[in-house]
């Protein structure tokens, strides 16, 4: 059953990662209890951002627990981000505008539900703001997490040119 749930997370991750968006590497996984759910860390790094590494963790549900509740589809929204700057810091083509672009999505379920990460520069605080959220086909969700990258004081080299 695990190879299944492996191979359909697989499946539905490749899809959503083909549109673009960074990939993510998985750096820890916390088992938290005895029926299989664990909580799962990845590090991934902005596509247009050099020197930036997030870490995201996110619920995983086992085979067990959704035979056992009956409700095969539901997952958490919980998620949480911390990004920081690991290396110099060199910002490519991003969006400037205030609803930002997204920068990583993968599927948490079978169908309905997203973890997407977005990033918006704050050009009146010189910062990098990355927010991960969940995303469902009919609702979205509350649950929210921030990580800044404050820019001030620190050497960047814009692509572009600073805006």
């Amino acid at each position: 059953m695990s190879n299944l749930r492996n191979l359909l997370f697989a499946a539905f991750s490749f899809a959503t990662l083909s549109a673009g968006a960074a990939s993510a590497e998985v750096v820890g996984k916390v088992g938290v209890d005895w029926i299989g759910n664990d909580i799962i860390v990845e590090a991934l790094s902005d596509p247009e951002v050099k020197g930036v590494t997030c870490h995201v963790t996110y619920f995983d549900r086992s085979l067990i627990d959704r035979f056992k509740n009956g409700n095969w589809f539901e997952d958490p929204s919980n998620n949480s981000i911390a990004c920081r700057q690991t290396g110099p810091i060199e910002i490519g083509n991003i969006d400037l505008s205030k609803d930002g672009s997204e920068v990583f999505r993968q599927g948490m379920s079978l169908i309905w539900k997203t973890l997407v990460v977005n990033r918006i520069y704050d050009k009146a605080n010189d910062t990098l703001i990355y927010l991960a959220h969940s995303r469902e086909l009919t609702d979205g969700s509350a649950k929210m997490s921030i990580s800044t990258i404050p820019l001030y004081g620190q050497t960047v080299t814009w692509k572009n040119g600073k805006p």
